[in-house]
């Protein structure tokens, strides 16, 4: 999708797109057997994966908004604005429902008690084909050397990769040319909404973007740096990467 129009976000080429645009992409390059890479960027994935930016710039992967905070710095530092926003909870559902029949799941990542929920949420709600699973604890730390092979034993369609920012983007990032799956998704904490370790905030928050004020009145501990000193360096880093563009 690196034809389509961007939006550079503190050097973060984001893709300004739809859900169902989207969708057709994915399940077309499927179709195609091309490898894409898929991230879904938050002001948190923009300071913790500022790292790897060289890494992302590559044409297979397809990084696109996720939250207000983007929408902000799009109208700030770009006076653009995104399409629509993009998150995985709500788009992983409708890319499977668009597919032509079940896929090949793994899905790697969060906790040993909620990872057989979210795997039962796959199968029975998604009525996806689930070919393996790998926790993001103890599973990731006894089955790591060998786990890009056991995933392309299982032959899987997607992986879906669920260990938060930026552990799971530097595991795909370093992965991803081995692993045969035509997609892989990074999709943070998909797995504790599936698992129903974390509820979705009330359809009416969800349609004043304020989800994120949700989520912080029910985890203030995790979250309160995310939301302040986070959200600091996340402008900062636009304002770096706008200035240094405007000398060019």
């Amino acid at each position: 999708m690196n034809t389509k129009k961007t939006i550079p976000i503190a050097g973060f080429p984001i893709v300004t797109t739809t859900s169902p645009v989207l969708a057709r992409y994915l399940l077309y390059a499927m179709w195609l057997n091309k490898k894409i890479t898929l991230f879904f960027a938050n002001t948190n994935f923009i300071v913790q994966c500022n790292h790897l930016l060289d890494k992302m710039k590559n044409s297979s992967v397809t990084i696109v908004n996720d939250g207000v905070g983007m929408d902000i710095a799009a109208f700030l530092f770009r006076r653009h604005a995104f399409k629509e926003n993009l998150n995985g909870t709500d788009f992983i559902p409708q890319l499977l429902s668009g597919a032509d029949g079940p896929k090949r799941v793994f899905m790697v990542g969060g906790k040993p008690e909620i990872l057989p929920k979210a795997l039962e949420h796959m199968r029975t709600t998604l009525k996806q084909t689930v070919v393996g699973s790998c926790d993001g604890y103890a599973g990731m730390k006894q089955r790591r050397a060998g786990l890009v092979e056991e995933i392309n034993r299982a032959q899987a369609d997607i992986v879906l990769v669920a260990l938060g920012n930026p552990l799971q983007e530097e595991w795909i990032l370093a992965n991803r040319q081995a692993l045969d799956a035509k997609v892989v998704i990074g999709v943070g904490a998909l797995f504790d909404f599936w698992g129903g370790y974390k509820p979705r905030a009330p359809q009416l928050v969800q349609k004043m973007r304020l989800e994120w004020l949700y989520r912080l009145c029910l985890e203030p501990r995790r979250l309160l740096r995310r939301y302040t000193v986070d959200i600091l360096k996340f402008l900062l880093l636009c304002r770096k990467y706008d200035s240094r563009n405007a000398k060019t």
